[in-house]
């Protein structure tokens, strides 16, 4: 007998990508994500302008979506959505198209958070692709959040660190912003740094205890870094790019993978997993692999396609979820700030 079919269309619009994916039970048959270009021109997000392109990309992206699963949406089992954490105009436009959807197919409604669902994106069906085993340790990290978590299930999540002000993606872009690179300019400093020595410039760590994290001293510290030398020589940042690149990637680099060790010596779990927009990074990829020889650990590292927001990593809670039964009455409302552990 063959197993049911779950088709789940997953809605995400938590930031400034509208994305949809429709799922069959753990496996992906479409991923869409509509990029917003008009936040480049401001450095950083605009948030009135992220709700408003939502509003026009959300239906395109969705029977996209469909059209390149190819099927219909009279076959969808449910529809999930994020619910948050994230901007709230951006949620409130996916929140009320999911919401609708779902009262017109008459099927249920799954609201998402979205950093359990960076987490969970390791369980997307995939040849490729390891699943860890529980428990394990996540290490979500990206330009809103950066937190070390302690998964012991599908649902069951202990938060054991998180930032104390700027998310490692903010430090990374503001960090780029300092040295004149266009936004975002944390792939760009990625970029450069693969050119760049590492040791050439030795930045501060923050001292901070346990497996919380600091980045505004850093980002302080390397503000006055570039001002101090190109006072001297105005010329500083063009002859020493690469360097500087590589320097600031390789202290984030090591903040992160410094906390991930304590979380391991306190917790004495080898399996590390990371999610969100800077687990493309390639100096965190590459530190993680080298941990398997030198540490001992398990790594997951998940596919690029699912590391920046994507609707897929919603579809897998949604699927999951589903198969508990674990559906949202319509009288839910979107959160802009909404814990792992609630």
């Amino acid at each position: 007998m063959e197993p049911e079919k779950v088709y789940i269309l997953a809605i995400e619009s938590s930031c400034d990508d509208t994305s949809a994916a429709v799922l069959c039970n753990d496996t992906t048959l479409s991923n869409v994500v509509a990029t917003q270009k008009i936040h480049e021109e401001y450095g950083g997000v605009v948030p009135e302008l992220a709700s408003r392109a939502h509003q026009q990309n959300i239906v395109p992206v969705v029977h996209s979506a469909l059209t390149k699963a190819n099927i219909d949406k009279k076959d969808l089992s449910a529809i999930a959505f994020t619910r948050g954490p994230g901007l709230m105009g951006s949620l409130l436009v996916g929140t009320s198209f999911a919401k609708s959807l779902s009262m017109g197919l008459n099927v249920p409604l799954i609201e998402v958070n979205h950093m359990q669902a960076h987490i969970l994106s390791h369980f997307i069906n995939d040849p490729d692709q390891g699943k860890p085993d529980f428990p394990f340790i996540a290490m979500t990290i990206s330009g809103g959040h950066t937190q070390i978590v302690l998964v012991k299930d599908h649902f069951d999540m202990e938060i054991l660190g998180e930032t104390l002000d700027d998310a490692v993606g903010e430090a990374f872009d503001k960090s780029a912003k300092i040295l004149g690179l266009p936004y975002p300019g944390g792939p760009l400093v990625d970029k450069y740094a693969q050119s760049g020595n590492p040791k050439a410039f030795p930045f501060p760590k923050p001292k901070v205890t346990g497996c919380n994290f600091s980045f505004s001293g850093l980002k302080t510290s390397i503000l006055y870094f570039v001002q101090k030398n190109t006072t001297t020589n105005p010329d500083f940042l063009n002859e020493n790019r690469d360097d500087i690149c590589a320097s600031i990637q390789h202290t984030i680099v090591g903040i992160l993978m410094d906390k991930l060790r304590i979380a391991v010596k306190e917790t004495g779990i080898k399996r590390v997993a990371i999610g969100g927009g800077v687990s493309a990074n390639s100096g965190i990829r590459k530190a993680l692999k080298e941990a398997e020889t030198t540490d001992g650990w398990e790594t997951f590292i998940p596919k690029f396609e699912y590391c920046t927001d994507n609707a897929a990593m919603i579809g897998i809670v949604g699927y999951l979820k589903y198969k508990q039964e674990q559906y949202t009455g319509y009288d839910i409302s979107a959160q802009a700030r909404y814990s792992l552990e609630s």
